[in-house]
């Protein structure tokens, strides 16, 4: 997996100070795409030991609420298997931050059993994060008054309660 970018002391992508970590690689490739750099699964930097321990001493830190993942496109199955090697790391060190993930997938249709995204790791991540911004970007459907998201047709669901309930429960943050 590669790393496109870590943004430090980010406030952009989700409640909170935030450190925000773009991993490289997409397929969506969405018309208006913010960042089309990291649609390139080779962009920036091979995600290894010394990124990961930028990551987690900076995330360390006391004034950050969480982690935010995003790209690129953290659910292409190449980028699941680092993805949830990070998320082990966050909740076994740092429990008391939060995760927040961004995908183009759609959480009920891509990333369920049998989707077109899914894998053998694809549950434990969604098991483990707690806000999952889906949907692709939509330039027709951008509006810049949404809070933590780009398009209209995208969702910030609570994972906690989607997973309990079995069904999708979107955040208050939606309104």
């Amino acid at each position: 997996m590669h790393i496109g970018e870590i943004l430090r002391a980010d406030s952009a992508n989700g409640e909170g100070i935030r450190v925000s970590i773009f991993v490289s690689g997409c397929t969506n490739r969405c018309p208006g795409c913010f960042q089309p750099e990291t649609w390139d699964f080779n962009y920036g930097r091979l995600y290894d030991k010394e990124i990961e321990k930028l990551l987690f001493d900076e995330l360390s830190q006391p004034y950050y609420d969480g982690l935010t993942i995003l790209g690129g496109e953290p659910f292409e199955p190449s980028n699941q298997f680092g993805i949830i090697e990070i998320i082990r790391r966050v909740r076994r060190e740092l429990p008391d931050k939060n995760i927040w993930i961004y995908t183009g997938f759609i959480y009920d249709t891509d990333l369920a059993p049998g989707g077109r995204k899914y894998t053998e790791v694809t549950d434990e991540i969604l098991d483990n994060i707690d806000i999952l911004v889906d949907g692709r970007f939509e330039q027709d459907k951008k509006n810049l008054r949404l809070n933590f998201r780009g398009s209209e047709n995208q969702r910030i669901i609570d994972m906690k309660k989607t997973r309990a309930e079995g069904k999708v429960v979107l955040s208050p943050l939606n309104n």
